[in-house]
């Protein structure tokens, strides 16, 4: 029997329900008793990562105890930017699977001298950070570009599921193939749900995809 997956979710819900549906597709099983089994915290109320680092830190470590608690052997969260909070989340004594980094390396996997960061300021940090550590020049999005992405994931998480939160994650996206990016990073787990991979022209790397299948490995 496999480990049992613990899931710090809820940045956002559909995102969450997202990567759940990737694990269950990605797990080679042959019946119900081959798949992995979760223990998922899907908690919209984590404070806010961006205004409210401090509260998020503290609602995190607490959701890693009670996931610990309820018979979790593996932790995971299916949010980039919330990452900046590992350590809150890994003194719960569980190993944590790390989002970015597994992103990182299934990004350098694909031979890329300068990889793109879509991703929210906070992930785009995270990324950056974790890009140089692998001696890899990242791309990132310029100040308006931001706000621009902001916008257009904080729509969708409204309610907007019109093609407006798409099509600007395409421009986006576009805008870092044209800084030369030659593998751009999906940063963050509501971009694979407003942007294709065949709507970008080079590789794109979904870290919520990379996550499942990292949990498929630990815990199938």
């Amino acid at each position: 029997m496999g480990k049992v997956l613990g899931v710090l979710g809820g940045m956002g819900p559909a995102a969450t329900t997202a990567f759940m549906a990737r694990v269950q597709a990605l797990t080679p099983a042959r019946g119900d008793e081959d798949h992995v089994r979760m223990l998922v915290d899907l908690n919209p109320q984590v404070p806010n990562r961006h205004s409210d680092p401090q509260g998020a830190r503290r609602v995190l470590g607490e959701m890693a105890v009670r996931l610990r608690d309820m018979g979790a052997g593996v932790l995971a969260m299916p949010c980039n930017t919330a990452h900046a909070h590992a350590e809150a989340i890994r003194a719960a004594g569980l190993p944590f699977i790390g989002m970015i980094e597994a992103t990182v390396k299934a990004a350098r996997a694909t031979g890329a001298k300068r990889i793109g960061v879509l991703a929210t300021p906070g992930g785009t940090a995270l990324y950056v950070e974790a890009l140089g550590r692998a001696g890899v020049e990242p791309a990132t999005l310029e100040t308006a570009d931001e706000h621009a992405f902001m916008a257009a994931v904080l729509g969708f998480k409204a309610g907007d599921l019109g093609d407006g939160p798409r099509a600007e994650m395409r421009r986006l996206a576009a805008g870092l193939v044209a800084a030369g990016a030659e593998t751009v990073i999906g940063g963050c787990t509501e971009v694979p749900l407003l942007l294709e991979p065949e709507e970008v022209a080079v590789p794109l790397i979904d870290s919520a995809e990379v996550l499942a299948a990292a949990c498929v490995r630990d815990c199938a």
